[in-house]
């Protein structure tokens, strides 16, 4: 698998593109601002065809250049059922000033969790893992061991839930899934920061503490 990775926008959002080595299909996670850098990403790296957009959650941080993206390569948009609302109305959901304006998206299929997607050439199991938003998701590729975690679960850190809708303890038990479902190699491509490891969170990660008790 070839996994890119573009840090994008003023919160310093991480985006995805991966593919199977050398294809020309290829998948978007979570496309939060800079439309045109990643556009010009995917021309870089010979993507003929975007199979889909990923979306983890739709903080706007991470749903900014969802419309133009969609738009330009006409790439069906996966979005969390419980925050549809929040991507065809983005601005209205922006916390703090000076961000934005956006353009809202209206979401060709929605995701809960449970949901098993053939796209490019992978198996993608859909996990409901809320507690930084209502309806956040992660996809999980079992066969790579890899996990697009959104912002769940980061290097050293895990999701913020001061915003509305977030929980702690809901929080820790949708990590406790990922930790208990997918082995420690497990590779982990999080909404923000480094990418790590479940081994590494596991062993290192002071917000896990608790699991542990």
């Amino acid at each position: 698998m070839d996994v890119r990775c573009f840090t994008v926008g003023q919160i310093q959002e991480n985006c995805y593109v991966f593919r199977r080595e050398g294809a020309e299909a290829a998948l978007i996670v979570d496309p939060g601002e800079e439309a045109e850098r990643i556009l010009g990403a995917l021309e870089a790296l010979g993507i003929k065809r975007v199979e889909a957009i990923l979306l983890t959650h739709c903080h706007f941080d991470h749903i900014g250049a969802v419309a133009p993206v969609a738009r330009e390569t006409g790439a069906p948009v996966y979005c969390p059922e419980l925050e549809v609302q929040v991507l065809a109305d983005i601005n209205s959901y922006v916390p703090w000033p000076g961000f934005g304006p956006y353009e809202s998206y209206e979401a060709d299929a929605t995701v809960a969790g449970g949901e098993r997607l053939e796209l490019a050439g992978f198996e993608i199991d859909v996990l409901s893992t809320p507690g930084h938003s209502p309806g956040h998701v992660t996809y999980a590729l079992s066969q790579e061991r890899a996990l697009f975690s959104g912002d769940v679960l980061f290097q050293g850190s895990v999701g913020r839930v001061d915003l509305p809708g977030g929980d702690w303890g809901t929080l820790l038990e949708s990590i406790r899934k990922l930790l208990d479902a997918y082995p420690d190699e497990t590779t982990v491509y999080p909404g923000h920061m480094g990418i790590t490891t479940l081994g590494a969170e596991r062993q290192t990660n002071p917000y896990l503490a608790e699991l542990a008790r």
